[in-house]
């Protein structure tokens, strides 16, 4: 069984005493969304809670009889609650604390949370649990903060100095902190989202869904700019011929002076693809030091693809538009195989897929889809393909 997460504990609280903000509404919503196992936790809470004010805690200081009162009430066969052998330790535990609580709320939330440990819905790690929808910001300490999307707030480091700024969807660094050492951030984003970085040297990046970058807070002169991503990204960069950008994406480096280009590198797929929309950039395995008459040279156009299992990229002539249309919510595929179509729609709807049909797996499709939500999606895709599907949540089943 799934435990809960003290955050997500925070969350049920926040509801209960109507506290609760959008966006905590929001991750609360699609928390209890993911499973009926999540269902019946925020039921029994929802359950628990307004049992324990109906039959008068909230007016009953005497804790130990009030808990008796809450069991007999628990033991009532129609209420379908499993009662455990461990009311005498809480009664215990009860009394404790009793010089402690004080107050109504705070005891209806202290005997909801024994209710969740008893049932073995809770877990006892006291560390919060953050969200998998959450953009995170990892900073230089090891400290994870949530991203909101919509938010506005000051990234500071260990020193409590400001070296950027949050403004909406982007978080923009400054070029006017004072760094002789190179210390990095990292953004990772989840599936269903994009985010913006703008690095201090004034170099844009899009981060696709399900990726992260880790990046210098402020770059060194003297020193190349160097980034390390994971998933995908669409780059911008500042000129500067002094100092060359370098993107280390899993086992390539992708070296320029100053240009656009995407890169695609998530974990999952066969290969790591690389393409130039203007400028130039130089592909090369990032064992080996650069070397300008061994790297592949890249021009505006064209696409490496870097082949994990061999070593080695082909180059080819491509239509740029079909690799940069997520930057706009569209998911454009010309001559995808159907497994590989499945993984790009879990990323960018946050969905999980269950294939049942193996048949479609290695077929083919070319299709485009403009900011349309999962639902759609899968009814053009069904009927193009010939296949019937169920939803069941955030997991999809697809059938014959």
């Amino acid at each position: 069984m799934n435990k809960i997460s003290t955050y997500t504990l925070s969350l049920f609280s926040a509801y209960t005493s109507n506290e609760i903000t959008d966006q905590e509404f929001h991750t609360l919503e699609q928390w209890i969304n993911k499973s009926s196992e999540n269902k019946k936790k925020f039921s029994d809470y929802l359950h628990f809670h307004k049992k324990s004010k109906r039959i008068g805690f909230a007016d009953n200081l005497d804790k130990d009889r009030a808990w008796n009162n809450i069991l007999s009430e628990l033991e009532n066969p129609l209420l379908h609650i499993p009662i455990s052998k461990k009311e005498t330790f809480k009664i215990k535990y009860l009394k404790s604390v009793s010089n402690i609580l004080k107050y109504t709320a705070v005891i209806i939330l202290f005997m909801g949370i024994g209710y969740l440990y008893q049932n073995g819905y809770l877990t006892s790690d006291p560390a919060i649990i953050i969200p998998d929808d959450s953009i995170t910001l990892q900073l230089e300490n090891g400290n994870i903060e949530i991203i909101a999307e919509d938010g506005k707030t000051k990234i500071v480091d260990s020193k409590g100095k400001i070296v950027g700024t949050q403004n909406g969807n982007q978080l923009i660094y400054n070029n006017k902190v004072e760094k002789e050492t190179l210390i990095y951030n990292t953004l990772t984003v989840p599936y269903g989202k994009r985010f913006e970085i703008q690095l201090s040297d004034g170099t844009n990046v899009h981060l696709n869904a399900g990726s992260s970058l880790k990046y210098p807070v402020k770059f060194i002169e003297g020193k190349n700019r160097q980034v390390f991503l994971k998933g995908e990204a669409y780059f911008s960069v500042t000129k500067n011929e002094s100092h060359p950008f370098i993107v280390n994406a899993d086992e390539v480096n992708i070296r320029v002076l100053g240009t656009e280009f995407n890169v695609s590198a998530y974990s999952e797929d066969k290969q790591i693809n690389t393409v130039l929309i203007k400028g130039a950039v130089s592909v090369y395995n990032k064992k080996e030091s650069y070397n300008p008459e061994a790297v592949i040279n890249l021009k505006s156009g064209f696409k490496a693809s870097w082949e994990k299992n061999r070593n080695q990229a082909t180059v080819e002539k491509v239509d740029t538009g079909i690799y940069t249309a997520w930057r706009k919510g569209s998911l454009i595929l010309k001559e995808v195989a159907f497994n590989d179509i499945l993984k790009k729609l879990e990323r960018q709807y946050d969905v999980t897929f269950i294939n049942n049909n193996p048949s479609l797996g290695n077929r083919n499709f070319t299709a485009r889809f403009d900011i349309e939500d999962i639902y759609l999606v899968m009814e053009n895709l069904s009927q193009y393909a010939s296949f019937s599907y169920e939803i069941n949540e955030n997991q999809i089943i697809i059938n014959h």
